[in-house]
């Protein structure tokens, strides 16, 4: 009796090893590939449960997702012969498993292929722009012609590129101060030539100003002279016309005047109460 419970639990046990070694699932963000005696048996396997053949098949699974690859900075030429260390990174999938098995097996080994062809490909595709175009609008399109030769060299591995982008492009160390020194040059050039301008139109403001100064100072100088002109005759005439209408006002007016000038501080005149200069004090 006892002999027969051992031998019921073995024979328990190995059905459900061979039960679990029979079925297998396959996840959402996964494929798989069943390897018979370490052959692939040319299926892929899509999400969901499926059976195999215990002892003899195994599984190996693949991300489906969208993966990322993060290049090492690397050097390259631009066409105007100018050094940039470029730091760029790569997105990718595995489009057909079997391919991707039979051809690389690993991901290690697929980011070693990946890191050679796309970084052939920057390279040539940066050999053909100067170091303005890199730098500017332009780095989109040749990524996008560097995303697509990739993908290209990359199909017979099972593998798409999706995209290819530029994170950093740095001057190697050796060139960029170089580079520094001449763009410190130029600013200082165009620095010199903005000030010289600027002294030049201050000189031609204050020229102007002056010369409106003077235009304006002789204009007025001129009006001032025709209104004292005018004021003059205009006192001539009031003056006229009162001595004509008494004589004897004219000759009292020219008496204070004699008085305001004659008798100025400090003067000293010895006069009889009968000079005629005294006439309008009696």
């Amino acid at each position: 009796m006892k002999n027969s419970m051992i031998v019921t639990a073995v024979v328990v046990f190995i059905v459900l090893v061979a039960a679990f070694q029979t079925v297998y699932e396959v996840d959402q963000t996964e494929t798989a590939i069943v390897l018979q005696l370490g052959k692939p048996t040319g299926d892929t396997k899509e999400p969901g449960l499926h059976a195999k053949i215990p002892f003899v098949q195994n599984v190996v699974f693949f991300d489906a997702r969208l993966l990322q690859y993060d290049a090492k900075a690397a050097e390259v030429l631009t066409l105007d012969k100018k050094n940039l260390v470029v730091d760029n990174y790569a997105r990718w999938r595995i489009t057909d498993p079997l391919l991707f098995y039979r051809t690389l097996r690993t991901v290690g080994r697929a980011h070693a292929r990946l890191d050679d062809i796309i970084y052939a490909e920057v390279r040539v595709a940066l050999g053909q722009y100067t170091l303005q175009d890199v730098v500017s609008e332009k780095r989109a399109s040749i990524m996008s012609e560097v995303t697509k030769k990739s993908t290209d060299l990359l199909a017979p591995y099972g593998i798409q590129v999706v995209d290819v982008r530029i994170k950093r492009t740095d001057l190697p160390p050796e060139n960029a101060q170089a580079i520094y020194g001449r763009m410190r040059a130029e600013r200082e050039r165009q620095a010199k030539l903005y000030r010289s301008e600027g002294y030049e139109e201050m000189e031609k403001i204050k020229s102007a100003a002056a010369k409106d100064r003077t235009v304006i100072l002789a204009e007025a100088e001129r009006q001032a002279q025709v209104l004292r002109g005018a004021g003059d005759a205009e006192a001539t005439s009031v003056w006229a016309a009162a001595v004509g209408k008494d004589p004897d006002f004219f000759s009292f007016s020219r008496s204070l005047e004699a008085y305001r000038n004659g008798l100025s501080k400090d003067t000293r005149l010895i006069l009889t109460p009968q000079s005629p200069f005294l006439k309008y004090w009696r």
